[in-house]
């Protein structure tokens, strides 16, 4: 089958905003190629919640996972390439109207370089679909999860079953670190309880601890493509709008989105982020919790558990316990 190739050529800053924009075109994924170097500490830490060969697609240093010609780059200039596909059948002199009046809209009110098209065709490509084959349902303990083009057999209906498909850009639960986390909420997710989900992502976290009796979710995330994969979720699994609720922004730094999330309101917050990020994040965290609160943290490499638990107990936290799954470290704690 062949595919028409759209590359926008822009800017490492704008990538993120671009693909959350033309996904409301229908364009649901993207081949990111840029060359944004990773330091050894960033590739010591980095994992990636999400099945292989899921997209976006950012290939190290070049466009080793694409067919398509790697574009001439300066080195580290802050450029950065973004494909996306399209059926050979779709109307693409519609849709290229359409994406440049969108990338307009964004250079309005943002830098994103040149924003030049080039229009190419490929062969067999199915960037969208082809990662499926990898994503099945699994269990965590005796939770099914479950993608949507997947049936529930017979004997797993009196299960909890959560319907998750992670888009092209979240987790979808089978990490070890939100393994730990949904273990977590198990034990400490009462009937009734609000919860704050930082680095919602997929909202798999916030959709458990629903299931699990909560009664209110409040999700943060800095990617704005958070939002609609957790409205597809939360449909998918019956969830009420209003018994889960989205803000994109930073809960660290921002007092705009601090004063939307709110304060001393929540009983339980989860964190699945990494490590460094945690340092800065738990005693900004402490405002919103309620006392007797607990905090459930997920995404530490055992070699930063010290760290965190440093962070939680500098924060005035009361250490409640630490879980593990591999290399992994759950670090839970309870503001007293």
């Amino acid at each position: 089958m062949k595919w028409n190739c759209l590359t926008i050529k822009t800017t490492a800053d704008a990538e993120d905003m671009i693909i959350c924009t033309l996904a409301e075109l229908g364009l649901e994924g993207a081949e990111i190629i840029d060359r944004q170097p990773l330091s050894q500490e960033d590739l010591d830490q980095m994992f990636v919640d999400i099945v292989p060969d899921g997209i976006p697609v950012r290939p190290p240093m070049a466009a080793a996972a694409s067919e398509e010609p790697v574009p001439d780059m300066p080195w580290e200039d802050g450029t950065a390439y973004l494909n996306f596909y399209l059926e050979e059948d779709a109307d693409r002199e519609e849709i290229l109207i359409r994406v440049r009046q969108e990338l307009e809209a964004l250079r309005s009110f943002m830098d994103i370089g040149e924003g030049t098209i080039q229009v190419s065709q490929t062969e067999d490509k199915d960037w969208i679909n082809n990662w499926k084959e990898f994503f099945h349902q699994f269990y965590v303990d005796d939770i099914l999860i479950v993608p949507s083009w997947e049936e529930v057999k017979a004997e797993d209906q009196d299960r909890m079953i959560l319907h998750m498909d992670p888009g092209t850009a979240f987790g979808t639960g089978m990490h070890e670190t939100t393994q730990l986390v949904i273990r977590q909420l198990k034990e400490y997710v009462k009937k009734g309880d609000c919860l704050l989900d930082v680095g919602t992502g997929s909202g798999i976290l916030g959709i458990v601890a629903l299931k699990l009796g909560a009664a209110h979710v409040m999700g943060t995330d800095l990617d704005p493509c958070a939002a609609s994969a957790v409205a597809e979720n939360k449909a998918s699994n019956g969830i009420l709008e209003e018994a889960f609720e989205m803000r994109i922004g930073n809960v660290i730094n921002d007092p705009a989105v601090q004063a939307q999330v709110g304060y001393e309101k929540y009983d339980i917050v989860a964190a699945n982020i990494l490590a460094d990020v945690l340092l800065a994040l738990t005693p900004a965290i402490l405002p919103a919790m309620k006392k007797g609160g607990y905090y459930i943290t997920s995404g530490i490499l055992d070699v930063k558990e010290d760290q965190v638990v440093q962070a939680v107990k500098e924060a005035g936290l009361t250490l409640v316990e630490v879980t593990r799954q591999g290399e992994w470290v759950c670090v839970t704690a309870r503001k007293d």
